[in-house]
């Protein structure tokens, strides 16, 4: 049996994480033309947790709980989400909605290193897959070949991952399938040794502006797909 350890109150698994640390599957985003015209207003008025200001947003923002996802319809019939959940709800509206044209846009993870990274060092050392240019934007952008995967790396040690390929079965497995994970993770674990090497001394940690960058990062957990 592998060894564990507690990451917050979740087991980790050493065999699959030796790092000891599980980026987790922040945002998935697809698109997919439902191949008809909609009636945003009649989809407004009869489907549960959908919402529709034409005055602010030219589409009906519709919610699911669980899983906890979001959908933008539009009067094209284009829609913006990850489940297939969202047409059958059109469907039953009386709209003759397919499933044309579905794509992965985006997928993003993220974890913490919980160390902060000397990026100048990182930059120098790895120039071919690197791009840091701080007067710019805070994040080292650090492109992996295997797997084809963007890592977003920030001093203080917080990590955006983005660029996971998925087939459309993949898309629809509840909880995001193995291989969307296992693409996020491999790509983790095989920057963490770098990371180590480039590990700053604690005690300049608070000289650094670890406040600015945690709040870019959290930004880009959202728009990872600008950099992938």
């Amino acid at each position: 049996m592998a060894e564990q350890i507690l990451e917050g109150s979740q087991p980790v698994d050493l065999s699959k994480h030796p790092s000891g640390i599980v980026p987790t599957l922040q945002n998935i985003v697809s698109t997919v033309n439902l191949d008809c015209k909609l009636d945003l207003k009649a989809i407004a008025l009869q489907a549960r947790n959908a919402e529709y200001n034409p005055k602010r947003f030219a589409a009906v923002i519709m919610r699911i709980r669980e899983p906890k996802t979001t959908a933008l319809i539009f009067a094209s019939g284009k829609m913006v989400s990850i489940l297939f959940f969202y047409a059958r709800i059109i469907q039953k509206l009386g709209f003759p909605a397919k499933f044309k044209d579905f794509k992965i846009q985006n997928i993003v993870g993220s974890c913490d290193a919980k160390f902060p990274i000397r990026l100048e060092g990182l930059s120098y050392s790895h120039g071919a897959f690197c791009s840091y240019e701080p007067e710019l934007f805070p994040g080292l952008i650090y492109r992996m070949k295997q797997p084809k995967i963007v890592l977003l790396i920030f001093v203080s040690g917080k990590i955006v991952i983005t660029g996971a390929k998925v087939s459309f079965a993949m898309a629809f497995s509840i909880p995001p399938s193995f291989q969307v994970r296992d693409e996020t993770y491999t790509a983790f674990e095989n920057i963490y040794p770098v990371l180590t090497e480039f590990r700053k001394n604690q005690q300049c940690r608070s000289s650094s502006p670890v406040g600015v960058n945690d709040k870019e990062y959290v930004e880009v957990q959202t728009f990872g797909a600008c950099f992938s």
